[in-house]
């Protein structure tokens, strides 16, 4: 996120039983507007599904308080077409990117997108934009708290998200959230930094686990190079000290 996203014993939504990636189509329209209804935003705000007519609104947002993204992996928020071959809207065709309208009253105060991938069962959480005027809405949080109860309904595996480190906001809300960092990536997007200057930028991975540590297989030290291991049981060490020694 250029901003600031098999079978599982996860319970869904309504503390029902949780779906298998077999279960993925009762995910329609309705159960994803209820979902976002019930992400944790401040009081007087609400996160409501995209429709068409407010992709002007949208992309003039922003435009108008994160223009750093007119280039690299998200600048496809800034372009219409983007919209219409790959934004889920109704009607229309089941697609992979949900983009979420934040409004407090009648007005449009933010957008948060989110990006399924069926194939591997994993969340993309990708862009966050709140005008300055409105950062209590906790936009961030109920966003993120929304890609895992998708994840979950889902049957997914695993959600994340990517986090700039020309600010440490975005970081904060990843942490908060209960996301684990597990990299930084050097020059992993483009943003421009300042009129006219587009560079490559550092960005953090954060990751949440949606499967029990049952559900993962655990690597063999012995399949790990010694700094590959280091790193791992760094970031993993739960898991680390559960496998086998080497021989």
């Amino acid at each position: 996120m250029a901003t600031f996203p098999r079978t599982v014993n996860h319970t869904g939504p309504a503390g029902g039983s949780a779906r298998a990636p077999s279960d993925a189509a009762a995910l329609d329209r309705a159960a994803l507007q209820e979902l976002a209804r019930r992400a944790p935003v401040a009081t007087g705000y609400r996160l409501q599904l995209l429709e068409r007519s407010q992709i002007g609104a949208v992309i003039a947002l922003i435009a108008r308080w994160y223009p750093d993204v007119s280039v690299g992996s998200a600048s496809g928020y800034l372009d219409r077409r983007f919209y219409q071959r790959r934004v889920w809207f109704d009607p229309g065709p089941r697609r992979s990117v949900v983009v979420l309208a934040l409004r407090h009253a009648d007005q449009l105060v933010g957008m948060f997108s989110f990006e399924m991938n069926r194939q591997s069962l994993s969340i993309h959480a990708r862009i966050g934009v709140v005008a300055p005027e409105h950062r209590g809405a906790n936009l961030a949080r109920a966003g993120m708290s929304l890609t895992e109860a998708v994840g979950r309904w889902l049957g997914m595996g695993m959600v994340y998200g990517m986090a700039t480190l020309k600010s440490p906001y975005s970081q904060r809300a990843f942490e908060c959230a209960g996301w684990q960092l597990i990299g930084i990536a050097p020059g992993f997007d483009r943003e421009l930094v300042a009129p006219g200057v587009v560079k490559r930028v550092y960005e953090a991975l954060y990751a949440k686990a949606l499967v029990d540590g049952d559900d993962m297989l655990s690597p063999q030290p012995r399949n790990m190079t010694q700094r590959t291991r280091d790193v791992f049981g760094l970031l993993f060490r739960a898991a680390a000290v559960t496998a086998p020694a080497p021989r």
